[in-house]
């Protein structure tokens, strides 16, 4: 079973029980974290799609740690004119664990009491043009 799920701004294709880096998520370690966007559901080839997304599915994960990826370098030079630029770059990860693909929200759902509350009725008094000139004479 897998899914589609959009992560921090990325789309991620996630399976129970995999462990992924994405960009930094707001949390402590330890925490679990609910990403409501599913695109796709796929359960032993019952594939289930949604438009955009799926109602009711989610993905529940837990933020196992924040870490710093690899540093990357950019190198800048153009020949004969004496310009070297060398920049450097470590992007903050967060490293989650995928724990439940759910299809369908398990909440319960609340039952409203509605009270019978008896509105108004609006009379609407109309005079006919007979009764308004009887009136007049």
């Amino acid at each position: 079973m897998y899914a589609i799920v959009e992560i921090a701004g990325k789309q991620q294709k996630v399976e129970k029980s995999q462990e992924l880096y994405v960009n930094r998520l707001d949390g402590a370690e330890g925490t679990s974290v609910k990403f409501d966007q599913v695109y796709l559901i796929d359960n032993d080839g019952k594939v289930k799609v949604g438009s955009p997304m799926l109602k009711g599915a989610h993905v529940n994960a837990t933020i196992v740690s924040h870490l710093k990826g690899n540093k990357i370098l950019v190198f800048k030079k153009k020949r004969r004119k004496g310009y070297q630029k060398l920049n450097g770059h470590r992007q903050y990860l967060s490293l989650i664990r995928i724990d439940d693909i759910l299809e369908k929200a398990s909440a319960k759902k609340a039952v409203k009491k509605e009270t019978a509350v008896e509105e108004p009725k609006n009379e609407v008094i109309t005079e006919s043009k007979t009764e308004k000139t009887e009136n007049k004479e």
